[in-house]
């Protein structure tokens, strides 16, 4: 993949993005970002709120990181909607890159990280849960540069 514009991209000068926690979903995530089978991802608004984080906006590219915090590839947000989770449809769903999937199916994936143990003690709410009024950040992608090494 190569970048679409003529200016060379910096990843050092760009914000990170980080796809889940490291390890195997990370892992995974990242690797479906790079072969372009996930172009979207969903947050929790919560999320922005607790970190003080404005809400990525079309435009905006960052460096996506692996689980060895090794910058991969640089991606440019192209939209943002913030929906109740009740509405998250099946094309975002499908984007996720988990594979050919059911919006239920997409869910229970999501409810399973958003209730795990890693993602309570981030929002440090040990009983946080989700229910179809949650918002939900839907933003999708595409990658304008991949920043791994060669191959020959």
């Amino acid at each position: 993949m190569t970048t679409d514009s003529t200016a060379p991209i910096d990843p050092l000068s760009l914000p990170t993005e980080e796809f889940a926690f490291p390890g195997p979903l990370r892992d995974r995530l990242v690797a479906a970002i790079l072969d372009g089978s996930k172009t979207t991802t969903t947050g929790l608004a919560i999320q922005y709120e607790r970190e003080r984080e404005p809400l990525p906006e079309a435009g905006r590219r960052s460096a996506v990181v692996d689980s060895g915090d090794r910058p991969v590839c640089v991606i440019e947000v192209t939209s943002v909607r913030v929906v109740p989770l009740g509405e998250v449809d099946l094309a975002h769903a499908q984007a996720e890159g988990e594979g050919p999937i059911t919006v239920a199916e997409w869910r229970t994936l999501h409810e399973a990280f958003w209730h795990g143990e890693e993602m309570r003690t981030a929002l440090g709410d040990p009983a946080f849960t989700v229910d179809d009024t949650t918002p939900v950040v839907l933003e999708s992608f595409h990658v304008v540069a991949d920043l791994r090494p060669a191959t020959g």
